[in-house]
């Protein structure tokens, strides 16, 4: 019993230094602040990454795309449902008939382009508030943090 005690007593002191807890309760944070300020688009910030992603890398594969954002298969299908569904993109049958192909639509194009002074202005927010040289320093180690994961 002493021994459980000691490590409940490790884990409450630790709690705090946990890498993926604190990085999920950042990444909270910041989405909470993107949400927001594009709340008047009706996407959240996850949605409007995906848009995004998928214009840069089109056409693209589900797969290719859930790489790329880092996403698991399920969220990424989820996610790309809400968007077809709003027809801002266009999920079909690629070249090899096991993969699906994502691309924007025209409402998807004008759905980011409209945002982009509201994604801007959450992005300034963020970086400002960090300042230049905090916030390229945090971006290079998440860069190393995703890395990381991949790797394991």
């Amino acid at each position: 019993m002493r021994d459980r005690a000691s490590q409940l007593e490790l884990a409450r002191s630790k709690s705090g230094e946990c890498a993926c807890g604190n990085l999920r309760k950042a990444a909270r944070a910041v989405t909470q602040v993107y949400d927001e300020v594009l709340r008047p688009t009706g996407l959240r910030v996850t949605q409007f990454g995906i848009l995004g992603t998928t214009m840069a890398m089109e056409p693209v594969t589900v797969t290719r795309l859930a790489d790329s954002t880092v996403t698991d298969r399920t969220t990424l299908t989820r996610n790309l449902k809400l968007l077809e569904k709003r027809g801002l993109i266009r999920v079909q049958m690629g070249n090899d008939r096991r993969e699906r192909e994502v691309t924007l639509t025209a409402q998807g194009r004008e759905a980011l382009a409209s945002g982009l002074p509201l994604w801007q202005k959450a992005q300034t927010r963020v970086v400002q508030g960090l300042g230049e040289e905090r916030w390229n320093a945090l971006r290079e180690g998440l860069s190393a943090v995703v890395s990381l994961a991949r790797a394991t």
